[in-house]
């Protein structure tokens, strides 16, 4: 057995490796045809494959929290079209490089929203990553001292799903908005965006120093986009009124 599971190791079927033992005694126990017995062993190792490439895939995705959809209180933001969210749920989206875009002041579950459709999409297979626009906009400036700017580049571009959280909250200098058109113009028609952010459109002139650029940027991200408007109040605030009423 040492032997067989250290063979197993080699070829990297840590899966089939792990269960061998307990899969054997259920075999033996069961009477299994060896074509039985093996398609368990390949389930197994099928399993763990999928389950390993999950957690790679979500520590790589650097989400914010673990915030699901069904911790989401859909009555407390009435605005939000609840069948519209399961739609993106489905993730069809990101296999059509649709742009999703949440509209609303802090506090309304914007991020929450980003946050469970991301999970969803990292179920389902896909690369997903969640980065603060200014973060995003930071690392893209910083990498051009070292001449690392494209390597930069092509990491916010090679996800399937690119979660831009917190768009508005900063005006950008104009140096930001050319790397935030760099990023949009190479994602468009090739890859999914969720954008957060607490400006309406026809504010977004408040974000971009260079008001073309604001507008080269709307127009791609709109084309393909399923927009929500979230005009209900801030969660946050809520839970501050009931800590408040508590004492």
């Amino acid at each position: 057995m040492h032997t067989l599971k250290a063979r197993l190791k080699n070829f990297k079927l840590s899966g089939i490796c792990n269960s061998l033992e307990e899969r054997l005694e259920y075999a033996q126990e069961k009477s299994l045809a060896h074509r039985e017995f093996l398609e368990l062993l390949l389930e197994d190792e099928y399993n763990n494959r999928r389950d390993n490439s999950y957690k790679k895939r979500y520590s790589k995705a650097k989400l914010p929290t673990h915030k699901t959809i069904e911790d989401f209180d859909f009555v407390f933001q009435p605005s939000i079209n609840k069948k519209t969210i399961n739609d993106c749920l489905t993730c069809s989206f990101v296999k059509e490089r649709k742009n999703i875009v949440f509209i609303g002041n802090p506090g309304t579950g914007k991020t929450h929203l980003s946050t469970a459709i991301g999970i969803k999409a990292l179920a389902k297979g896909h690369k997903v990553l969640f980065t603060p626009v200014s973060e995003m906009l930071h690392n893209l400036n910083a990498a051009k001292a070292d001449n690392t700017y494209y390597q930069k580049v092509n990491y916010y571009l090679t996800p399937d799903l690119l979660i831009l959280d917190e768009l508005g909250f900063k005006k950008l200098p104009g140096y930001s908005a050319d790397d935030f058109f760099e990023i949009i113009s190479k994602r468009y028609e090739k890859g999914s965006l969720i954008i957060t952010t607490n400006k309406s459109f026809e504010n977004w002139n408040e974000i971009f120093a260079d008001h073309t650029l604001a507008s080269a940027i709307l127009d791609r991200i709109v084309h393909y986009s399923t927009i929500f408007t979230i005009n209900g109040p801030s969660y946050r605030a809520k839970d501050i009124k009931k800590g408040g009423d508590k004492r």
